[in-house]
C-alpha cells in the first residue's frame, strides 16, 4: 500500500477515487507518565513517556485507515494527514485521514523513441 502525504504520486496515475478513510484512537495519560512528566516539567527536555504514547497512537490510526482503504479495494492512500485533539482532562484522540484510491504504474517512454530537431 503506498501512503503520502501528496495529492499525487510520481510515475502513477490515478484511476479510481474511492473516497475518504479514515482511523483514530484515544490514549489517556498514564498515571506513572504523568508523574515522571511533572519532574520533567521542572527540569526541562523531551518528555519521552508521551512521545511514546503519540508514537503508538499515531501508528494504530494509520493501521485502521489502511484496513478501511484495504475493504475498498484501494492499493495508495493519498493526501494523509494527522490531527489530534483533547477529548477530556488527561486524554487526547490521534486521528489520520486521507483518499483512498486504485493507482497505475504510467509506462515509460523511452528516450531512444524521440527524435531531435
Amino acid at each position: 500500500m503506498i501512503v503520502v502525504n501528496t495529492e499525487t504520486v510520481p510515475g502513477y496515475e490515478i484511476l479510481a477515487v474511492l473516497g475518504l478513510v479514515q482511523g483514530n484512537t484515544i490514549r489517556a495519560k498514564h498515571l506513572g507518565r504523568d508523574i515522571a512528566a511533572g519532574f520533567k516539567n521542572l527540569v526541562g527536555g523531551e518528555l519521552k513517556g508521551y512521545t511514546e504514547l503519540l508514537t503508538e497512537a499515531r501508528g494504530q490510526a494509520l493501521e485502521r485507515m489502511l484496513e478501511e482503504a484495504r475493504q475498498l479495494g484501494a492499493n495508495a492512500v493519498v493526501n494523509v494527514r494527522f490531527t489530534t485533539s483533547a477529548v477530556t482532562a488527561g486524554a487526547a484522540e490521534l486521528y489520520a485521514y486521507g483518499t483512498a484510491v486504485q493507482l497505475s504504474e504510467k509506462p515509460r517512454s523511452n528516450p531512444s523513441d524521440s527524435i531531435e530537431v
